[in-house]
Order: structure tokens, then C-alpha cells, then sequence
């Protein structure tokens, strides 16, 4: 691609207005390069012509009505609704804000005054400056009251903006086919897919119930520091949400829709009067409470009521029920097993944290069965499996009502369970209520548990419910049976008797460490100094010995070992002493090599972990750099030669896949297409062993760390045989609550990943050709290098990016109990992959995400052009990141982004300024680049849906919150250096400037949605 220097000089000298490009996405005719697309073609939302998904399958227009926004501007039509409630919700804040603090209201409406005519007049650069000098003249109280004022009102869109989603979606839905069943019949969802793959004939009935019956989605909850609300207050913004939902019904009366108003009131009232700030860092524990309250508030009762939708979807497409004990959707955690870089979770935080899930489990089925007793007071028509049942029940007072004899046992078994986890836990010092809401005691008043055995595995459970349920159905009472019932075993099937189960995760040279501790304390040498070779050679005849490596009676006997093998061998104690059920994978990350697998399972081993005992955690290595994906595909390949590895994992293999740490130290293109090439070759490579292989895919919620907010259209998009019905995946900090915050939401989460999993099974995907391999091998080199040379080699990066970001500013806001960097002293390489994504989300450059595009899609003539372009219509792998890149280019802001480097980066430093402009230079090339490449003068790809509208409703909220902010960071900087010398009003003015930059940094986290 050839940039004309007129044209970048005139975007950097005029500072180009950010609405020029960053909203609508457009370049003006002059600054086109002489290679750009035609500026009449402007391309509807999905870029022209009908999305390619696959070879057999197009996207049709029903995928808008499911996204969270639409792609046009506001339709007065459509959007009035949107329109009216941001409007009422507006008023609401307005005169709260007003009758408490008059300041801060005056304040707010200048702002965002001033935010909005920035966004209807595109080339007016006045209002930003007005906001820029306006910042100047705050107070540090006037600073805290506005940016807590546009903080709520954020939130407050975000949560209208989910009911209008929904709103949109069931009017598409009853205007296209009002029998179409229960689900949405649209195409990412369970209706619209068995329909879509029936009319093109790429499965029969049949194929597809057995398909979903085989396939399994399991969603990973993780408690990484994006998470920039607390626990209360998201509660309440999703009361918020359901509140507005409430109001769309058509039969409230005046008074129904005046308490509905009230509420709405209230909520926003008590919003207000709460301190939005953690004053501390969470402990691990509060943070596995924040993921456990997902469940129980939200989970417990949205997947068993989508479940029964499911199943009403299969009747009526398929001819067949569900099976009342399966779901495609399963959940695990990371919270309180993920000790990786964080000291804080500890072996008996992970101990506590498992016995806080069980005892939440329990008390939520004795809640559920309680309701279940009340509901089966039947005194006839009983099975004789059911009669041979309710006869071993030894000691109960229902002698006629059978039903009730036998889950009133299973009652008191449960209450026997709960009493013993909190003995346990009271032991362990810990109260059995200190991690969130749990049921009132009176739930366990019940008599006689103290004579019944506890109650631990599922299936103990899951029979006698089985055993009554069939009862019930062969007795004629089928609608009693698929009642609560149904819901109670479906709960089991999904949750268990934990919940979620647990995954540990360590870093790779732990495990190195212990080992190496081991080999020295028994004279044969050291293991961190041995060869690959020689590692295997050990390893795998430890492993086929019968003799432990040593006794571990008493691990802290051996002195001689530091403190971090004590620790490492400490979790692989507490795990052996843990129910296997309770546990999922043991992740191990910076995984290199071969003999990193083989050490887990050898320390498993160790403590009595093993295949044959049926207790071992599966061992999954997490590839997550650049190199470490290249050889992936050849660790597997030696770990598939081992016959006793093979005979171990029993002919299954899971294998994680980083993207927000490949991306951090590659960059996007780069990252990608290491990414696609290495899933490729390691399912290539597990086929020719037979072996059933599961990609975990670790993605973040940003595009720069792999976040993709159309999950759809990842699925569908990934590589070629490596899904297969197996779809692993995280969800991490505010994308937890995005995605299933809300039971409408989770439910519709839940039908998209069913629906693409299942799609995509019937999918026969484009196989990009040669030549387009060579050309991604080509973008990948020449992006990995401009993306590297700039954040490892360019010495003046690092000084700029501490600079002009508030990436040190961000301990500050006690989001995560894991520290920012694995290594305290480290530079950008220690950084984590999440706070080097949020800094530059906050000052709306997205560098992360889009630095090296522009290199990598350059062309030197008009057939590498059209070949771009082929690749953009054809491979629907290639569009879905060009897309991602373009929505993500479509949220940076090119003078807002400059005020930062204004601002807080030094001005007498010309290096460092010129830097800045560099890198604006760059963002200039790579919307230039993307606009060749989709044929487009608009960022008009599907991904732009996430910014309808964005000018008019978000960015005159955002805006001023980002001037603001950048004022703060450079007075919090003046005063930082002499915190022990300041007045005590000047140290309570720093802790008020504190304060407001905190709360800025949640309101912009909100602003941009998906930021961490």
C-alpha cells in the first residue's frame, strides 16, 4: 500500500476532527491513497453482498436483528423505544443528581452539552477544545461529582441498550414466523439454525438431534481485572435492565406501570448514594463469590428454563424430546484455582473456595427440593422401582405418600452434607456466609439429618430423582414429572454437586522448580539442567514406576527446599485430597515443551493422582506466545509417540490456545494467523493418532486480547476440523456480566453458542489456497515486525506508553486480586496482557489492537490489492478479523487520543511527542489499509454494529469523561512526587483527584463496553 505523505501530514497538522474518522470511519477524498477503493461504493452493514460463512452458507439479514445494536443509524421507527427510555432514565439521574449536589448537575449538562454538538457537527474542533479548558478550571469535589454523574449514566445506556437488543429481537422474531417455536428465529440461534441447515440440506433431522445431543460448549468464568463494577452495584444496574423489560409488557395497568417507575427511581437513587469504589482489593475468595453469584442469581434458573425451550425447539423441529439428563452447556472456574503470577491463591484458598462452591450447591438443591416436596404430595400410583426405593428409606413419617418419603431423604442427606462443609470450613477458621448471600437457616430446619449418611457425588442424587421421575410419568402424572423435577435434573446435569468445577493453573517453570528440588534432594543430578531428551527419559520411566519419587508425610520436613516448591507441592496435596468431580483441567501456561506435560502428570502421580484411580485432572499446556504456538503441533507429536502418555489420557487430549498473550507479543495479524496455522496442524496431527482433540480457547473480552463480540461468527470462522462438536472457551471480568447478567441475556448466550456449535458442525469451510497462505505468511512477517520494532526495540516506547496512558495509574483501582505483572520489576514483556489492552482502551487509541495492520496489509500493485480483496470476500476467517480490526478502529479517537500526549507526555520531550504523532500516523495507515481492503469509504463491516448510533448516545458521554481524565492523571502526577510534603487539604484535595480518576477510568471502561 502507498500512503501519500500529503495526506497523512494533513490528517496529524489539522489534528483531524476524531469524528472524521473514529465515528463515521470515513477518510476524506484527499487523504485517499492512490491505490484506495472508489468513494462511491459505500457498503451496506455486511460489507455488500451476503456474508460468506462457509462454502455452503451465506448470512442472511436475521443476523442484525440479534445483535446487540443494529449497523445503521438511529431509525426514528425502530429506535424510539431506546430513545425514550434513555431519555426517562436520563431525567431520573438529572434530578437526583440535582437535589443533592447542584455543582455537579450544572456541570454534567455543560459537558455533556458540549459532548454533543462534537458529535452532530463532525468538523467542529471548538466543543473539545471548550472541554479541554473547561477540565482546567475543576475543582477536585467538582471533578469527583461530574465524572460520577456521566459514570452512572453509562451504565445506565449500557443497560437500556440490552433491553432494546432484546426488544428488536422478538419483534423480528413474531414479524418473521410467530410458530416457530419458543427460541428466536434468527440464524444464530438454535431455531433459526436446525431451520437454515434443513432447508439447504446439509443434514436430516436425525443428524442434527444426535448432534446436539454429542456436542458440549463448556464456558470458563475467570476473575481478571476488567471487572470494573462492584458486585452490589452490577446487581443493580441489572435490576435496572429487568425493570425496563418489565415495562414493555402491554397488560401493566397505571398503577402496575407507576410502581415499575418508581422502582426504576429507587434504584437509580440508591445507585447514587453508594460509594462505586473498592477501597481494597478483592480477596480471591470475594472473587469466586462474584462468579458463584453469577450462578445462583442468574444461571440456576436461566439454563434449566433454556434447557426446556431446547427441548420444546427439538419437538417441534425434529420430532424428539431431549433427554432430561443432558446439556450441551457446562461451566467451569478459574476463581481460586488460577494460581498463575498470583500469590494470593494459596493450596487452602483453593481448599476454601471448592468447599464455599459445594456448600452453595447444596443449600440451593435443598431449596429446590424443599419446593419439590411441597409440590408431590401424591399418595398413589407408584412404580415398583419407585416402591422399592421409598422401602429403603428406613426412618421417615410419610408412610402413604412415597414421593415425599424419598426426597424428604434426600433432604436430610443434603442437610448432613451442608453441616459437614461448614464444620469444615469453620475449622479452616472461615465462616460459612463470609463469601456472599446464602439461604436463611431456616431452610435446614429439618429433623433427622444428624442419622443420615452425607450426600457427595451426583449420581446419588441423580438416580432416585430419575427413579421418581419415571415413576410419575408411568403413572400418568407426566405433567407433574416435567415440572420442577425436569428443571432439579437438569440443574444436576449442568452444576453438579459443586456448581462449577475448578481448574488449577500454574506457570510451566514451577513445575520445573519442584522437580528440579526433587532430583537434587536424591543425589541424580539437576532436572532444570537436563536436556529434553534426558527430561522424557526420566519422566516417563518415573512415571511407569510403581515407587513414589519420595514421602510426602509432613512437605515442610524438607527443609531444604524454598518456599515455592513448598507451595507447588502443597496444590498438588490439596487436589489429591479434593474430589476429582470438583476439579477440571490443570492448566499449565508458558507450556514449551513435551516434558512440561509429562512433570504434571508425574506430580499428580506423586500424590496418589493417577489415570488408572480415575482421579487425575486432565493436563492441558496453554500455548500463548508467538514461538510457543509455531511448535505446538511438534510437542504434540511427542507427547502422541509416548505409549504410556497415550494410555493415560485415554485417547483424549485438551489443548489450550492463548490470544491475548500471542497478540501482546506479536500483535493482531500476527497473532491470528499463528493462531489458525497451529489449531490446524495440532488436529492434523491428533487424527493421525487417534485421538480426540479439545481446543480451550483463552480469549479476553477486547479484540486486542482475542475477544470477538459476535460469538456466532467466531465459531463459524475457526479454523477447519478443530472444533468438531468441542467448544471450550473463557469468559472473563465485564463479559461475564454482558453476557449473562441477566436471565433474558444468559439465555440468549446460551442458545448462540448451542446454535454455532452446531452449525458449524455442518459447515464445509473455505480452505484458503496456497496462494492465500503465502499471502497471510507474508502480512504475519511484515506486521509481527512493525508491531515488535515499535513496543520492544523503539526505546522511546516504553517512556510514552508509562506516559500517555494511565497504565500506572491502574493498581490503583483494586480490580483483581492478581498483581498487573508476573514480574514486579519487568518492563512491557512482564506486563499482563489485560492491563496493556485496558491502557490503551482508556484513552481511546486501541493501539493493541490494531498496531502492525497497516504493515501487513500493504500491497505493491493492483493484483495484490484484488488479492486481498479476495481473501476479505471469500474466507470468512480473513473478513471476521479485518471486521474485528474495523470496529475496533471505529472506537479510537484520533484528538482524544492526542489530548493524552497534550496533556500528560512531556512537552519539552520533542521525542516523545513525535512518537505520538507516529503512532496517530499509523492509525491513519491502517484505517486507510482496512478501507482498500473491504472496498468501503465506511467502517461498515458487521462488527459496527457494536457502534450504532455511538455519535449520538455514547460518545457525548464518553468524550468529556476521557478530557477529564487526562487532566486528573496530570495533576495526580504533579502531586505524586510529594505526597509526604502536602498540607492536609492538599493530601484530602489528592485523595478526592484519586478518587475521580478511578471512577473515570470505570466510566470509559463502560463507555467502550468491551475495554479489558
Amino acid at each position: 500500500m502507498r500512503f501519500t505523505s500529503a495526506a497523512v501530514a494533513t490528517l496529524v497538522t489539522l489534528s483531524l476532527p476524531s469524528c472524521c474518522l473514529a465515528r463515521a470511519g470515513w477518510l476524506p477524498s484527499s487523504s485517499s491513497s492512490s491505490k484506495s477503493a472508489p468513494t462511491n461504493q459505500i457498503l451496506p452493514p455486511h460489507g455488500g453482498a451476503a456474508r460468506v460463512l462457509g462454502q455452503n452458507i451465506k448470512e442472511t439479514k436475521s443476523m442484525d436483528a440479534a445483535e446487540p445494536v443494529g449497523a445503521s443509524p438511529i431509525d426514528e421507527s425502530r429506535d424510539k423505544p431506546l430513545m425514550a427510555d434513555l431519555e426517562h432514565l436520563s431525567e431520573i439521574l438529572s434530578k437526583i443528581v440535582e437535589g443533592d449536589d447542584s455543582r455537579a448537575h450544572n456541570l454534567y449538562e455543560e459537558f455533556r452539552t458540549l459532548g454533543m454538538e462534537r458529535s452532530q457537527d463532525i468538523d467542529d474542533v471548538k466543543p473539545l477544545a471548550q472541554m479541554v479548558a473547561k477540565a482546567k478550571d475543576l475543582t477536585a469535589d467538582e471533578a469527583l461529582g461530574v465524572t460520577r454523574t456521566f459514570s452512572i449514566m453509562l451504565n445506565l445506556v449500557n443497560s437500556a441498550e440490552v433491553t432494546h437488543r432484546f426488544r428488536n429481537l422478538r419483534k423480528f422474531t413474531n414479524e418473521m414466523d410467530n410458530d416457530a417455536g419458543p427460541l428466536p428465529n434468527v440464524e444464530d440461534s438454535v431455531a433459526g439454525t436446525i431451520k437454515a441447515i434443513l432447508t439447504a440440506g446439509d443434514a436430516t433431522p436425525e443428524q442434527i438431534y444426535k448432534q446436539l445431543l454429542q456436542q458440549k460448549v463448556e464456558i470458563v468464568l475467570t476473575a481478571h481485572p476488567t471487572q470494573v463494577q462492584r458486585k452490589s452495584l452490577l446487581r443493580k444496574y441489572a435490576e435496572v435492565t429487568e425493570t425496563l423489560a418489565y415495562l414493555e409488557r402491554p397488560d401493566l395497568n397505571t398503577f402496575e406501570r407507576s410502581q415499575a417507575r418508581q422502582r426504576l427511581e429507587r434504584v437509580v437513587s440508591s445507585i447514587w448514594g453508594a460509594d462505586e469504589i473498592r477501597r481494597t482489593k478483592p480477596r480471591v475468595q470475594q472473587e469466586a463469590a462474584g462468579g458463584l453469584a453469577i450462578l445462583e442469581s442468574v444461571l440456576w434458573e436461566a439454563v434449566p428454563e433454556y434447557l426446556r425451550k431446547l427441548d420444546n425447539q427439538c419437538q417441534l423441529a425434529l420430532g424428539k424430546k431431549l433427554p432430561i439428563d443432558v446439556s450441551p452447556i457446562n461451566f467451569a472456574s478459574w476463581i481460586g484455582g488460577d494460581r498463575d503470577g498470583n500469590p494470593n491463591v494459596t493450596p487452602d484458598v483453593t481448599r476454601e473456595v471448592v468447599l464455599q462452591q459445594r456448600l452453595r450447591a447444596a443449600r440451593l438443591l435443598i431449596r429446590d427440593l424443599n419446593a419439590l416436596f411441597a409440590d408431590l404430595a401424591l399418595s398413589k400410583k407408584f412404580s415398583p422401582e419407585l416402591m422399592e426405593l421409598a422401602a429403603s428409606v428406613k426412618e421417615s413419617p410419610h408412610k402413604r405418600e412415597l414421593y415425599r418419603r424419598v426426597i424428604g431423604h434426600l433432604i436430610q442427606r443434603l442437610v448432613k452434607t451442608a453441616r459437614e462443609y461448614e464444620a469444615e470450613l469453620t475449622r479452616m477458621k472461615v465462616s460459612a456466609v463470609s463469601s456472599g448471600n446464602v439461604l436463611p437457616e431456616n431452610s435446614f430446619v429439618v429433623e433427622g439429618w444428624q442419622n443420615v449418611e452425607p450426600l457427595y457425588d451426583v449420581e446419588e442424587l441423580m438416580q432416585p430423582l430419575k427413579v421418581v421421575h419415571d415413576s410419575l410419568v408411568q403413572s400418568g402424572f407426566d405433567l407433574v414429572a416435567n415440572g420442577l423435577l425436569v428443571d432439579i435434573i437438569r440443574r444436576l446435569a449442568v452444576f453438579g454437586m459443586s456448581l462449577v468445577r475448578l481448574d488449577i493453573r500454574e506457570e510451566s517453570t514451577r513445575h520445573t522448580m519442584a522437580l528440579d528440588a526433587i532430583t537434587r534432594h536424591l543425589g541424580i543430578g539437576s532436572y532444570k539442567e537436563w536436556t529434553e531428551e534426558a527430561r522424557l527419559s526420566w519422566l516417563t520411566s518415573e512415571l511407569s514406576s510403581k515407587r513414589p519419587l519420595l514421602r510426602f508425610d509432613n512437605i515442610d520436613e524438607y527443609v531444604n527446599f524454598d518456599s515455592t516448591v513448598i507451595t507447588t507441592l502443597k496444590t498438588f496435596e490439596m487436589a489429591s485430597q479434593i474430589r476429582s468431580a470438583d476439579l477440571g483441567a490443570y492448566v499449565i501456561s508458558q507450556a514449551q515443551t513435551a516434558s512440561d506435560v509429562l512433570a504434571v502428570m508425574l506430580l499428580q502421580k506423586q500424590f496418589g493422582m493417577t489415570s488408572s484411580k480415575g482421579n487425575m485432572m486432565r493436563v492441558v499446556p496453554l500455548f500463548e506466545t508467538l514461538d510457543d504456538l509455531v511448535n505446538a503441533p511438534s510437542v504434540l507429536e511427542t507427547l502422541f509417540s509416548i505409549p504410556l502418555y497415550v494410555g493415560a489420557v485415554k485417547g483424549r487430549q485438551e489443548v489450550m490456545v492463548g490470544y491475548s498473550d500471542s497478540a501482546k507479543d506479536a500483535g493482531r495479524l500476527a497473532a491470528c494467523w499463528a493462531q489458525y496455522n497451529s489449531q490446524e496442524k495440532m488436529a492434523k496431527c491428533a487424527a493421525l493418532h487417534n485421538i480426540e482433540l479439545t481446543f480451550f480457547h483463552g480469549k479476553g473480552g477486547t479484540v486486542g486480547r482475542g475477544g470477538n463480540p459476535s460469538v456466532y461468527r467466531a465459531i463459524m470462522s475457526h479454523p477447519p476440523g478443530t472444533i468438531n462438536g468441542r467448544f471450550r472457551v473463557t469468559e472473563q471480568g465485564e463479559m461475564i456480566t454482558q453476557n449473562f447478567g441477566a436471565n433474558f441475556i444468559a439465555q440468549r448466550t446460551l442458545d448462540t453458542y448451542t446454535s454455532a456449535v452446531c452449525r458449524e458442525a455442518f459447515t464445509r469451510h473455505v480452505e484458503p489456497s496456497a496462494e492465500w497462505r503465502n499471502r497471510m505468511a507474508k502480512i504475519s512477517d511484515m506486521s509481527c515486525a512493525d508491531y515488535r520494532y515499535l513496543v520492544r526495540e523503539e526505546p522511546r516506547f516504553v517512556p510514552y506508553f508509562r506516559q500517555a496512558t494511565p497504565e500506572l495509574e491502574l493498581g490503583s483501582l483494586n480490580i483483581g486480586s492478581r498483581p498487573a505483572k508476573r514480574k514486579p520489576k519487568g518492563g512491557i514483556e512482564s506486563l499482563r496482557a489485560i492491563p496493556w489492552t485496558f491502557a490503551w482502551a482508556q484513552t481511546r487509541a486501541h493501539l493493541s489492537a490494531w498496531l502492525g495492520v497497516s504493515a501487513g496489509l500493504q500491497y505493491q500493485d493492483e493484483a495484490e490489492l484484488n488479492e486481498l480483496r479476495a481473501m476479505y470476500k471469500q474466507w470468512p476467517w480473513f473478513r471476521e478479523n479485518v471486521d474485528l480490526i474495523a470496529m475496533i478502529l471505529s472506537k479510537s479517537d484520533f484528538s482524544i487520543q492526542k489530548n493524552y500526549d497534550e496533556q500528560l507526555v512531556e512537552q519539552n520531550n520533542k521525542s516523545l511527542l513525535a512518537l505520538g504523532e507516529e503512532v496517530r500516523n499509523k492509525l491513519v495507515q491502517t484505517r486507510e489499509a482496512v478501507l482498500d481492503v473491504t472496498e468501503s469509504v465506511s467502517f461498515g463491516g458487521s462488527h459496527s454494529a457494536f457502534m450504532r448510533a455511538s455519535t449520538q448516545i455514547r460518545h457525548p458521554y464518553v468524550d468529556p469523561v476521557n478530557v477529564i481524565q487526562a487532566e486528573l492523571l496530570k495533576r495526580l502526577r504533579k502531586m505524586e512526587g510529594k505526597v509526604k510534603e502536602l498540607t492536609e487539604e492538599e493530601q484530602k484535595e489528592y485523595r478526592t483527584l484519586q478518587d475521580a480518576l478511578i471512577l473515570s477510568i470505570n466510566a470509559i471502561a463502560q463507555g467502550m463496553r468491551n475495554s479489558g
